[in-house]
Formats: C-alpha cells, sequence, structure tokens
C-alpha cells in the first residue's frame, strides 16, 4: 500500500516539476536575451565583458503574480523626473492591485507619450518602474523597471512576472535619462526578484 502511495505522489508530481523546470528555462532564456540586447543596442554602457557581472534573484515562481487591473482612459499627462534631470512625458494607463508577502500592493502602469509620439508602434508598450524595499543593499537604489504591453490585460488582470524585473541604464554609467519611479509606485515590501546591483563600479 505503501508503495502504491510513493508511486502515485511521484508520478503526480511530474507535470509540477515539468512546469518548474519550463519556467526556470523561460526566465534564462529571458536574461539572455537581456544580456545580447546590451551588445545590439548603440548607446549600450556595458561591453561584452561587462555582461559577466549583471546579477539576478534566482528565479522564484513566488514573484509572479496575477493582479487585477483598473483602466484609466480619463487620466491627464504628467511628466517623470529622471536621473539626469530632463523630463520626459507619460500618461497613467491603469493600476495593478495584488497580494504578496501577505501585503496588498499597488503599482501605477504608464505609457511613454515621448515614445509613442516618436514611432507609432510603441503605442501598446506598458511600462513599470517601482522602488521597493531591497534598493541600496541588493537592488539599484534608482528602482527598477518592468516592461509589458495592452496585450498582456486579459479580462480585468494582468500577470506581473518580478523575476523580469531589471535595472535601468543608469544603474551602469551616469549620463542617461532614466525616469525615477513615482512615488506612487514604493512597494512596502522587498522583491527579492529579478536583477540585482550590478558587480562592478558605476561608470560616471
Amino acid at each position: 500500500m505503501m508503495k502504491r502511495k510513493l508511486l502515485y505522489l511521484a508520478f503526480s508530481m511530474l507535470p509540477i516539476c515539468a512546469w518548474g523546470q519550463h519556467y526556470s528555462d523561460s526566465i534564462a532564456h529571458f536574461r539572455q536575451k537581456y544580456k545580447q540586447d546590451f551588445l545590439e543596442d548603440t548607446r549600450s554602457p556595458l561591453t561584452a565583458e561587462d555582461t559577466a557581472f549583471l546579477r539576478f534573484y534566482p528565479t522564484n515562481a513566488h514573484y509572479r503574480v496575477t493582479a487585477h487591473f483598473t483602466r484609466t482612459p480619463d487620466s491627464k499627462s504628467f511628466t517623470m523626473l529622471t536621473h539626469s534631470g530632463k523630463m520626459k512625458h507619460y500618461s497613467e494607463y491603469g493600476y495593478a492591485t495584488f497580494k504578496l508577502n501577505k501585503k496588498t500592493c499597488t503599482l501605477h502602469v504608464y505609457q511613454s507619450l515621448d515614445l509613442i509620439a516618436k514611432d507609432v508602434k510603441y503605442k501598446n508598450d506598458l511600462f513599470i518602474p517601482f522602488h521597493d524595499q531591497t534598493n541600496y543593499a541588493e537592488t539599484f537604489g534608482g528602482g527598477r523597471y518592468i516592461d509589458l504591453t495592452i496585450q498582456d490585460v486579459h479580462d480585468g488582470t494582468l500577470e506581473i512576472d518580478f523575476n523580469k524585473c531589471y535595472n535601468p541604464y543608469c544603474a551602469f554609467k551616469g549620463g542617461y535619462a532614466c525616469p525615477i519611479p513615482p512615488k506612487e509606485n514604493d512597494l512596502n515590501i522587498a522583491i527579492k526578484a529579478g536583477e540585482k546591483l550590478f558587480g562592478k563600479p558605476v561608470k560616471e
């Protein structure tokens, strides 16, 4: 009887293990693509050698959340301060509410009006800059970013995967106009997922 139970448990865990491996592989692929993008961007702050110093938290599906999404179509445009002092123009597309680490959190989701004015191909892009309690100690003090699209919103929900959050260019070198997350996107929890502090001194 005991052997049957053990066999049942072993086989019942196979789909879960397979999903976990598939998810870990997808995050590994995302991070590899992230590193490659530095080598293809003419404005990149990093060289091929520098990418060896990019650091990440271990993949953790706990930080992949499904949020309730509320659209805010009547929101007015506003300016977001950047690390270089330049102002960039955004509008709020909506806000996402979710529970994580036993706390209810809200993140506001934006669209870049400057990018849309530059090229219509950016009209579906969504942007979440945020601060959390890992900043300065384990992650970049200036906050981290998550990129999404309008197509990621489904029936009033939005999946936010913090394993995919990344550092702005300002985390690696000075002189870039990286948006500073608004106070409304300061999370009162530690997001131990995604990109960590760069493993080399920041270039000025």
